[in-house]
């Protein structure tokens, strides 16, 4: 994780686990590496022919030993892909238990959650279920606490900026959240700007609960948040919980340039 308020020498230096560092301008103790849930829960083959996820024994594996080594700071995601077919959560659900007070647990809304909420009989509406708006934050934010099995969230972040939703509304609606316990830190995730930092000026006038967190991709080949993210995340106090560090993959010097299938994604790298 990026601590832009808190740059030193030893600035990227390695950490253990159990080495906490303050999220962005606030209290919240959180480990230097956060463990992604991503592909917790089994999943179909998506439309590229990758099967993404893994069972909950090898989920388990993967969360307890993270935890061994002292981390307690988790991201996971309410939609149904790529989070393991809307699994994530109800794994990270089965494996809490009583190490709940330990956890800083960090999951979205915004993307539609209609394929993982149960439908009666034939309605398959879910245009209420998607975006940034009061009714798909009351919405999405009770179904991600029953799946998990918890009260509240650590960190609850807007997965993405649909820019229908007024700013107001948003933080408003965020804010109500923190009030009644339900959520105790906001965060956003790709979203640009000049918007987090409305947002933010926003709720320190009207005495709103502002952003502590930024998630945006960042990584050795991507690398265009330095351009007015970074800088505004340390005007604002913001920490940044990067995603996509090793490129899908591409990074480790796993894949070859001869075995890359073409698709949205790898067209970025090619």
């Amino acid at each position: 994780m990026i601590e832009p308020a808190y740059v030193s020498p030893a600035y990227g230096c390695s950490k253990a686990l159990d080495d906490y560092v303050l999220l962005g301008r606030s209290g919240l103790r959180v480990s230097p590496l956060c463990l992604g849930a991503m592909t917790f829960g089994a999943d179909s083959p998506n439309a590229e022919g990758c099967a993404l996820g893994c069972d909950f024994e090898t989920s388990k594996k993967i969360f307890d030993l993270y935890y061994s080594k002292g981390g307690n700071f988790i991201d996971t995601a309410n939609i149904p892909y790529p989070f393991a077919g809307g699994h994530s959560e109800k794994f990270l659900g089965d494996m809490i238990g009583e190490r709940r007070s330990n956890l800083v647990l960090a999951t979205k809304y915004t993307l539609n959650l209609g394929h993982i909420m149960p439908q009666n009989g034939a309605d398959k509406r879910r245009e209420c279920l998607s975006g940034n708006s009061r009714k798909s934050l009351v919405e999405n934010l009770d179904a991600s606490l029953k799946r998990m099995q918890i009260g509240y969230i650590d960190l609850l972040y807007i997965h993405a900026w649909e820019y229908r939703t007024p700013v107001e509304e948003v933080m408003r609606a965020l804010d109500d959240c923190v009030r009644c316990g339900k959520v105790l830190y906001c965060g956003v995730s790709d979203t640009p700007a000049w918007v987090m930092s409305k947002a933010n000026t926003m709720a320190h006038f009207k005495d709103w609960t502002p952003f502590i967190a930024l998630q945006t991709r960042y990584n050795m080949l991507e690398r265009s948040l330095e351009n007015d993210l970074l800088p505004m995340a340390v005007e604002c106090g913001l920490g940044i919980v990067p995603w996509g560090v090793i490129a899908e993959g591409f990074l480790t010097g796993k894949h070859k340039q001869d075995s890359i299938q073409p698709t949205a994604r790898t067209g970025r790298i090619n």
